[in-house]
């Protein structure tokens, strides 16, 4: 689980740090605050350690779009992390720049957060421009290496060498995180036939991930089933079928009809919702989850229970979500949620509610946290406020 985690230089996160992330993470804020900009921080990773560096640096348009406006050095993405909950905590540094119009990894750090022991280096990698050292955890020797180009990462290259298991779960673990992109229009689709066990980000294979748990985990299957029966209560059956040119047709069956319906027919929400809950039910998921918005297409009564989904997902997988739904942010607790706001730099900065005092004591007097948002008070600029009056108690 990632515990911190550092920025600098990447778009309106010209410098932020953020401590205790939890299993469970909600980033709120208006428009522009840099809630999809920290999103991207972890997008931009995924497609680092999966695509390539150049791959993740060109889909965004390079240092000029990247860098923060008037900001110099590299841009830099820091976490603290563990391998296990009470495994020593590890950190990993990746610094870009940008040489001649490509990008280059000017620096590349993974080291103990604590020295391992006496006598042991703290250091595991330290790269910089595609040349660098790294630590043989059996033995404590480092040896010299140098990378096919400044553009590589030493992580990808020396984390398929068993030598190296404190890399090479680093490298897994980055390479397996999920950022959801789910599209309805993808999900209407009709994918060929056969299971599949991960969601695809734009949900257009949620046909074949159904069938891969009905016919390997029928109870996962069940719990989808219920938990969104729960949210749509006329909801009878979700099932599939397999078509005579062999592709997967979903279909929708509502208690008080006799017919199916086929999931094309089917309302945005629904087929969105039950996106999300094969997503949250996979039986083997994905170390790092992260869903962008997942109010929209959604009624605000399902949204409660989809924050509570996401809770209980936070036992196997870390889940970050970012809204704008009060909604959603009523059913979540304070020491979950991240408040974004812009500076008068037109920077981001950070608020925690559980750090503001007159938050904290609106909460323990029944106020609800998405209502407090809404009246501007996880903003502590000065400015005057608006008396919140579902309390409970007395004004």
């Amino acid at each position: 689980m990632i515990e911190e985690i550092k920025i600098e230089n990447y778009r309106v996160l010209q410098n932020i740090e953020i401590k205790k992330l939890r299993p469970f993470t909600v980033l709120i804020g208006p428009n522009g605050s840099g809630k999809s900009t920290l999103f991207d921080v972890f997008a931009f990773l995924e497609t680092a350690f999966t695509l390539g560096v150049r791959n993740a640096w060109d889909r965004r348009g390079g240092l000029s779009q990247l860098r923060s406006r008037g900001a110099d050095g590299p841009i830099a993405i820091q976490i603290a992390y563990r391998e296990k909950p009470r495994a020593k905590r590890l950190t990993y540094r990746l610094e870009i720049d940008e040489e001649r119009g490509r990008p280059v990894v000017s620096r590349e750090l993974l080291r103990w957060t604590t020295a391992r022991g006496q006598g042991r280096p703290q250091h595991i990698l330290d790269f910089r421009h595609g040349s660098g050292d790294v630590v043989d955890e059996e033995t404590g020797e480092i040896s010299h290496e140098d990378l096919d180009g400044p553009d590589r990462l030493a992580v990808n290259a020396l984390g398929q060498f068993k030598s190296h298991p404190r890399v090479a779960a680093l490298r897994r673990f980055i390479s397996g995180w999920y950022l959801s992109y789910l599209s309805v229009a993808e999900e209407r689709k009709s994918p060929t036939a056969g299971p599949q066990e991960r969601l695809s980000q734009s949900g257009d294979n949620i046909s074949n991930v159904l069938q891969y748990l009905k016919e390997n985990y029928p109870e996962r299957l069940q719990s989808v089933i219920e938990a969104l029966k729960e949210a749509v209560p006329t909801l009878e059956r979700v099932d599939y079928s397999t078509s005579p040119d062999g592709r997967l047709v979903l279909f929708i069956k509502d208690s008080p009809f006799a017919d199916s319906v086929l999931a094309s027919n089917a309302s945005d929400g629904t087929l969105k919702l039950l996106s999300y809950l094969t997503l949250l039910h996979d039986p083997d998921p994905a170390p790092f989850i992260g869903i962008e918005e997942p109010e929209n297409h959604l009624y605000n009564s399902v949204l409660p229970g989809l924050a509570q989904q996401c809770r209980l997902s936070g036992g196997k997988s870390q889940v970050l979500v970012t809204t704008h739904s009060h909604e959603f942010v009523n059913a979540c607790r304070p020491e979950e949620v991240i408040a974004l706001y812009r500076g008068d730099d037109g920077y981001t900065r950070v608020i925690r509610p559980n750090d503001l005092p007159l938050v904290t004591d609106m909460l323990d007097s029944g106020a609800l946290l998405g209502t407090l948002w809404q009246e501007n008070y996880l903003d502590d600029l000065p400015k005057p406020r608006t008396p919140i009056l579902e309390m409970g108690g007395e004004e």
